[in-house]
């Protein structure tokens, strides 16, 4: 019951909003009574914060995979941005809209009134952070790009990214985010071979 209540909150939450989506709605998702929700969580930030830190945890091993070390450092972005463009396609077929990203729209609504969803959102932003300073770090030091802070660069290709996602929710257009490996080359200065003449 656990499962399928932080399951139901998180589909409402980003699908709608933090403020729009009610405990009663979650537990009507979750086919729960309300005595449930209670047994579990105190208070719905405790389950947002809670289903927010479950659906990081399942897409963990997704992004363990995609940014692997045994990948290089550039296809591994390439990997993730076309990964996070299907799957968003996708839901936009079924619900109609482009959801975006779930922390930047929970985190956006709620950081300045519920600080236990938002630290749950900055610890999970922290680790999501940490696979593009991998990538950007081990691209550096494999002479593909010039990064001499590779930090700083990583966290200016993450902030593009998550407006791009922004804007694409916005306007309901998933074409935004279709080139976005395009623009990353640009950011990150990507070093282009020459070619003999």
């Amino acid at each position: 019951m656990k499962e399928r209540l932080t399951l139901a909150a998180m589909e409402l939450i980003w699908q709608n909003s933090y403020g729009a989506t009610s405990v009663d709605a979650i537990c009507e998702r979750a086919g729960a009574k309300k005595g449930s929700f209670y047994y579990f969580f105190k208070s719905k930030s405790e389950l947002a914060a809670a289903a927010l830190e479950a659906d990081w945890n399942k897409k963990k091993i997704e992004m363990d995979s995609i940014f692997s070390p045994t990948v290089p450092p550039l296809e591994r972005l390439d990997h993730y941005f076309d990964f996070v463009h299907d799957r968003l396609a996708d839901l936009q077929k079924q619900c109609g809209s482009i959801l975006g990203c779930p922390l930047l729209s929970v985190g956006s609504e709620v950081s300045t009134q519920d600080q236990i969803v938002r630290a749950a959102i900055d610890r999970i932003m922290d680790c999501k952070m940490n696979y593009f300073i991998s990538a950007v770090r081990d691209a550096e030091a494999q002479g593909l790009i010039d990064a001499p802070d590779p930090v700083a660069k990583a966290k200016a290709l993450f902030s593009c990214y998550q407006g791009t996602m922004a804007q694409a929710r916005i306007q309901n257009d998933i074409e935004l985010l279709r080139e976005f490996k395009n623009v990353a080359k640009d950011v990150l200065g990507v070093k282009t071979e020459t070619v003999p003449s």
